[in-house]
């Protein structure tokens, strides 16, 4: 394989695995969320705050994946 094929396939590996651990962390936020808001509805307001505030900071993740992906395809050394 190439030196070429080789950056394609650890950038496609660094999206895919980035994304999948995105998906299941904010599966998992989701979850607790609905957990915490139906045992205590009284703060789900304030469990909203918090949950949209985490699931952004989640989802930087593969933001920040897809900068690097791309800077190792689009850069040539």
């Amino acid at each position: 394989m190439t030196d070429i094929g080789m950056i394609y396939l650890a950038a496609s590996i660094m999206l895919g695995l980035g994304a999948l651990g995105v998906a299941l962390g904010v599966g998992i936020l989701g979850g607790k969320f609905l957990e915490g808001s139906a045992r205590q509805p009284e703060l789900s307001s304030m469990l909203q705050g918090k949950f949209f505030l985490v699931m952004a900071l989640v989802d930087a993740v593969p933001m920040i994946g897809l900068g690097i992906a791309l800077m190792l395809i689009f850069t040539r050394t």
